[in-house]
């Protein structure tokens, strides 16, 4: 049956209309009904930490299924309902549970949907990951212009919202090709195949450091521009400019990863997140954060295509779900823990400006030890290379 690609650039379009929702305004209603910050950090930290177990679980169902579409369809349909909950209660342990309910189903859907959709590209013979998560791209931009101006009124609107994007994401995967869970016969590998895969730790260890400063980001970034003076409408402008700023990366990508190494593009997705902060915590006034937020497209879908890529590549076909989800347990789970938890508590410390400087100390930090890191290991490949080449010689 041939792949139709359409349905694929739909869904991510319509998901990541759902992420420019949630994710950006989620913080601006937790502030709306009266938490404070730290207590946002909470909610926000606290979801990610049932990540951390939901992930491998989701990734091992998904491999051992009979279809990897089926557990992607659940996950959708409990995402959905989940959502619906948290405007019943504006009670904080309420809301506690309902988060992680909610986290537990909707965290893997960026992990499955990514294997589902590269192993479909992978059957068809061609197919750019990249153009495909294009949709994504323009469904963000355009649907953070729309809430944006919504949420300035009615900001409770965001779940309904939310769960009725869902809905059309949920249509549009029924119509995706059938993808088998590899280990669904007798055939089975354990996930412990991932670790001692050095090359695929390197480049998940320093997605992971870069993705917690991400975390800060996502958890505190819209507080942040209201603290300065923005309003809801600028915030969704803001996070339009750094949607479509992923588009040159995403179009250009396939030459991109022709031409330079990929743990060069890591890395410099990892500089330009240190610039970023920097800049974030050196700005004073709201609208210069605007033209600072293009650096986002250097950043975010850089390290999301890279890692999505290179887990393709090096996992074997039993553990690609898994791969998949490993990598979304630390960003999704860990790192937005500790981005948000810690995040949260620092920054009723220090204030959200220092917090950002010391985001952008932390990824120069791990751009530097990383990169001698990296450069240790190649230099470790050239010389088996070359012992092998004299050996055959």
């Amino acid at each position: 049956m041939p792949v139709n690609l359409a349905y694929f650039l739909f869904f991510y379009a319509f998901f990541y209309m759902g992420n420019a929702v949630y994710g950006t305004f989620i913080p601006l209603y937790f502030q709306h009904v009266g938490f404070t910050q730290s207590q946002i950090g909470t909610l926000l930290g606290l979801g990610p930490l049932i990540a951390i177990l939901a992930q491998p679980i989701w990734g091992l169902f998904s491999d051992r299924a009979k279809t990897k579409n089926s557990i992607l369809l659940l996950l959708l349909a409990c995402t959905g309902l989940s959502v619906l909950l948290y405007p019943l209660t504006n009670q904080f342990a309420l809301l506690l549970a309902f988060i992680c309910v909610f986290t537990f189903f909707q965290s893997s859907i960026f992990a499955l949907s990514d294997a589902v959709t590269l192993e479909a590209l992978d059957k068809r013979g061609r197919g750019n990951f990249s153009l495909i998560r294009l949709g994504g791209t323009v469904g963000f931009a355009i649907m953070s212009i729309l809430f944006g101006i919504i949420a300035d009124k009615r900001i409770d609107l965001l779940f309904g919202v939310y769960a009725a994007i869902i809905a059309i994401c949920f249509l549009l995967a029924m119509r995706f090709p059938t993808i088998e869970g590899h280990q669904a016969g007798s055939k089975k590998m354990s996930v412990r195949v991932l670790f001692k895969n050095r090359k695929l730790m390197l480049y998940i260890g320093a997605n992971f450091v870069f993705q917690v400063t991400l975390g800060y980001y996502y958890a505190f970034f819209p507080l942040y521009f209201k603290e300065m003076g923005g309003d809801s409408a600028w915030l969704g402008w803001s996070m339009v400019i750094s949607s479509l700023s992923e588009v040159p990366f995403l179009l250009l990508s396939s030459r991109i990863f022709q031409r330079i190494r990929t743990w060069h593009i890591l890395l410099g997705a990892g500089a330009a997140a240190a610039l970023r902060w920097y800049l974030f915590s050196a700005i004073h006034d709201p609208f210069w954060l605007l033209p600072s937020q293009a650096l986002h497209g250097l950043i975010f879908i850089v390290l999301t295509v890279t890692l999505a890529n290179v887990i393709n590549k090096e996992v074997p076909s039993e553990l690609k779900a898994s791969g998949q989800t490993l990598n979304g347990l630390l960003t999704l789970g860990v790192a937005r823990i500790i981005g948000s938890l810690v995040g949260g508590v620092a920054s009723e410390a220090y204030g959200m400006r220092s917090v950002f400087l010391y985001n952008s100390v932390l990824a120069v930090v791990c751009v530097i030890v990383f990169a001698i890191v990296f450069t240790v290991q190649q230099n470790k490949e050239a010389a088996l290379l070359k012992r092998g080449a004299n050996a055959g010689g």
